[in-house]
């Protein structure tokens, strides 16, 4: 990438990261991708799923297609860094690097309309929404695949602590699925003084409290992995008085659907026992969020083969990561995979989801630079000769 186009690419960069917006709410980020791709002389179509851009580059004679995919939307955070690029927008914060991916993919555009050694038809997708989880189905239900033909699909993340440039291609899995539950026990109210007369949900709460943590522990092979947590406790009005009922809402994440039905089946077994021996009645939700995020084989080394083409270096022995991502929607539908690229050391906040992050603009080459060799390697007609050496 030559020293013009970075420049122009950190300026982009940061305009975005000083004018965030929230999911569904992107219009002026998916203005912005428009008059970026106008000054490039690259078509799109606006509006897919809400606010998403689909841009379109052509060359050649060949039928292959892939796309390419950077998210757009930003947080609920307010900005705690001291940057003359800050956050305009108070308690919106990019503080996961949608500004920068972006900015990466608008990079990949420039550097694929400049190079003539490719054929093919490249669909870059800048999606909204990614945050709460609704873009990459948005754009699906609004005929993404139909109106913008692809064979396969590759997209990344920026990952503070993963050395800057570095390119981690997970095996598999690569982020989680993501669940919810809400349940709810319902006791019998009374004076805090008479728990005699009552059904006491705090108490009977408490318990299922700490049996919802043999669930990880036992009911989950050891060999696989799974998250249950519980993040809120809602109950009660006043000290003396012992409320009607109690809820609790948490998370969980697993990878594989086995495990997540394990887990699920667990959590209602857990709380109807525990509603049961307390003579209450449990109220249970759960909410699923799609799949995990899993590379296919033969896209997963095409990442690679991209990274090292691109000159950078590969890791192989990063974990999966806990945490969720909507692209999972796309590879429901496509093959791809989905790598990581290294931000750099995550000091001072730096990590994703805190009000300290920045994107390093440093990394613009090596994002840009891997979508751009992506796109070039997918579009190959021998995709057989991409297969590196494990």
């Amino acid at each position: 990438m030559d020293h013009a186009l970075l420049e122009t690419l950190k300026t982009w960069r940061r305009h975005l990261h000083a004018h965030p917006e929230l999911s569904l709410k992107e219009s002026a980020t998916a203005a912005f991708v428009q008059e970026k791709l106008t000054e490039l002389g690259i078509p799109f179509t606006a509006g897919i799923g809400g606010h998403g851009v689909v841009a379109t580059l052509k060359r050649g004679n060949s039928d292959r297609s892939v796309g390419l995919r950077a998210d757009m939307d930003a947080l609920p955070i307010l900005e705690a860094n001291d940057l003359p690029y800050a956050s305009t927008n108070k308690g919106v914060m990019h503080a996961c690097g949608h500004d920068g991916h972006t900015t990466s993919l608008l990079g990949a555009a420039a550097l694929l309309a400049r190079d003539e050694s490719w054929s093919g038809t490249v669909h870059l997708l800048f999606q909204p929404s990614e945050e709460n989880g609704a873009g990459a189905r948005a754009m699906i239900a609004d005929g993404l695949f139909e109106r913008f033909p692809m064979e396969r699909v590759f997209g990344f993340h920026n990952w503070p602590g993963l050395e800057a440039g570095t390119v981690a291609v997970h095996h598999g899995p690569v982020m989680a699925e993501p669940g919810r539950f809400r349940i709810t026990l319902h006791g019998t109210a009374g004076h805090a003084a008479k728990p005699d007369l009552t059904r006491d949900p705090i108490v009977a709460m408490s318990h299922l409290i700490v049996a919802l943590q043999t669930i990880v522990a036992r009911n989950v092979d050891p060999l696989d992995s799974a998250v249950v947590s519980v993040g809120m406790v809602h109950g009660g009005h006043a000290p003396n008085q012992i409320p009607s009922s109690v809820t609790i809402d948490g998370t969980f994440r697993t990878y594989r659907s086995a495990v997540r039905d394990r887990v699920i089946g667990s959590l209602k077994r857990i709380a109807n026992s525990t509603a049961e021996a307390f003579e209450m009645h449990a109220e249970i939700e759960i909410i699923t969020g799609g799949r995990a995020t899993a590379n296919t084989e033969l896209e997963e080394e095409i990442s690679v083969a991209a990274a090292r083409q691109a000159g950078l270096t590969v890791r192989r022995d990063v974990p999966p990561s806990t945490a969720s991502e909507d692209f999972c929607h796309f590879l429901a539908d496509r093959p791809g995979a989905y790598v990581w690229i290294g931000n750099g050391p995550a000091t001072d906040g730096g990590e994703l989801h805190n009000e300290r992050y920045n994107f390093n603009d440093d990394i613009l080459p090596a994002t840009a630079g891997w979508m751009a060799s992506a796109a070039r390697l997918a579009l190959e007609g021998e995709l057989s000769n991409t297969r590196p050496a494990r």
